[in-house]
């Protein structure tokens, strides 16, 4: 690659046309860095290097405006590994949670979408906005992992009995989705991960093929090659006559760092434990709960939740107040720690109830759950304080559902983390027509720029390399921001 010197600002014999106007806070307002002499090249380490510093939503609006290189760079599988990567390990704010959720009771085609940090950090008079995405069929979400969601939908005989189940990948930050997949039987006890040790992504379906046939437990591999496999049967029942035990809810919980699929198992006499499937080995664990106060009660079902990375439990106790519990080493009951307890609120208590407070995300001191009443709720653990977000979501396209700032029920809400990872980087077919929204604008032409890669590196080489005033600009703002990070 050709390597240019970088001249310096001082040098009078460089002429400008323009010069860098910056605000108070240092941040360049107007680049006009304009030369007579050829514009500096950077590079490519430096370049990849600044671009994995840039949030995913940001990077994909930014594609239209730099050249082919490095539309290409961040369009490739392994800056999008790379990024996740750096996301999760070093930089969390380039991956913007947000929540998910689709009508439980209603089948409309939409899943709405909104932001996490809205949320938490809106004045009340600013409500946060919900984003609706409509699909071609009703759809449910199984899980989140990466960025991705698994969706599945139902295929209904002539007497609208469910015959089949399908699954399908979905990126909302990229658009792109998977071509779905035939499960081949009606799907009960789920739950879709990623297994870091292979790099593969899993769904696992307890399926059964026709009434009155037994049940088989299988794992499917997302890949071009891949077809479902028979894995050691599912240790339980969703629920157990003889016992009294049933599991909270049908999909699993995946734990990121872990590799694991959760499910809590639970009884009316007593808390029972959790039960863990490693992704990796594909092989199933099982773990108590932290032990309960004599006095609760125990028909108030407890949550099953992930806090901070950790696996969290939230229950009523001696029916005054919530306790919020994490496990710090995962699968060591000896690690149950107390994280907090939430006293009892008119506003979040709802008589009569048979649930616990929902754990759904925290930040710095501040817990977002949704409450038995039914409303998202903010719990500030230093001061005690209670906040009722404002959340408008009079636009996603479920009018039959109340307004999430009066209830959050009958809606199934899903958790996750805004990434540049699409079904085609393990091989998958994908298109970006199955799930549209209002921000998919300006976001479906990825999938234009993978296939015209081949036809970028045949353009001459005066047209690759040529680094356009926007693009110089933009690098020096972002070398401006890598720098100001490491001081």
């Amino acid at each position: 690659m050709r390597r240019g010197p970088i001249p310096d600002d001082d040098d009078d014999a460089v002429p400008r046309k323009g010069k860098v106007v910056t605000t108070t806070g240092g941040w360049p307002e107007l680049l006009r860095c304009v030369t007579t002499k050829p514009p500096p090249i950077l590079l490519d380490e430096l370049i990849a290097e600044i671009l994995l510093r840039i949030p995913a939503r940001s990077l994909l609006r930014l594609r239209n405006s730099v050249c082919s290189s490095w539309r290409t760079l961040i369009s490739s599988s392994q800056f999008a590994k790379d990024h996740l990567r750096r996301s999760m390990a070093v930089d969390p704010a380039l991956t913007h949670p947000l929540i998910a959720y689709f009508a439980r009771a209603c089948e409309y085609p939409k899943i709405g979408v909104f932001s996490v940090r809205s949320v938490m950090e809106n004045p009340p008079q600013e409500p946060t906005k919900v984003v609706s995405y409509e699909g071609r069929r009703y759809r449910i979400i199984i899980g989140s992992c990466n960025g991705l969601l698994c969706l599945h939908d139902e295929e209904r005989g002539e007497d609208g009995f469910i015959i089949s189940h399908r699954a399908m990948l979905w990126n909302p930050c990229t658009g792109f989705t998977s071509q779905p997949l035939e499960i081949a039987g009606v799907l009960s006890i789920c739950g879709f991960g990623y297994d870091h040790v292979n790099d593969k992504y899993k769904l696992l379906a307890v399926v059964r093929k026709k009434s009155g046939e037994p049940v088989t437990t299988r794992m499917f591999t997302f890949g071009p090659n891949s077809t479902w496999r028979t894995i050691q049967d599912f240790p339980h029942n969703y629920f157990d006559f003889h016992s009294g035990k049933y599991l909270e809810r049908l999909a699993g919980l995946y734990l990121s760092g872990t590799g694991t699929l959760n499910w809590l198992l639970y009884s009316y006499s007593s808390f029972v434990k959790v039960i863990s499937l490693d992704l990796v080995k594909e092989t199933y664990s099982q773990f108590s709960l932290p032990s309960r106060d004599s006095h609760d009660n125990l028909w108030m079902e407890p949550k099953l939740g992930i806090l901070r990375d950790c696996l969290a439990v939230c229950y009523e106790t001696k029916k005054t107040h919530w306790t919020v519990w994490f496990m710090k080493d995962y699968g060591v009951p000896q690690s149950w720690t107390k994280l907090t307890t939430i006293p009892h609120h008119p506003l979040l208590v709802h008589s009569p109830s048979c649930v616990a407070l929902q754990p759904i995300y925290m930040l710095k001191d501040v817990l977002l759950a949704i409450a038995p009443s039914g409303k998202f709720v903010l719990c500030n653990l230093k001061d005690g304080s209670i906040d009722l977000p404002n959340i408008n979501s009079s636009s996603d396209g479920m009018p039959r559902l109340l307004p999430l700032t009066q209830h959050a029920s009958p809606r199934v809400f899903q958790l996750y983390h805004e990434s540049l990872v699409s079904p085609s980087h393990f091989g998958l077919p994908s298109c970006s027509s199955e799930m549209r929204g209002a921000s998919d604008s300006g976001l479906s032409d990825l999938n234009k720029i993978q296939k015209c890669q081949e036809s970028v590196a045949i353009k001459p080489v005066k047209k690759m390399n040529k680094i356009y005033k926007k693009e110089l600009a933009l690098a020096f703002l972002l070398l401006t921001a890598a720098f100001r990070s490491l001081l």
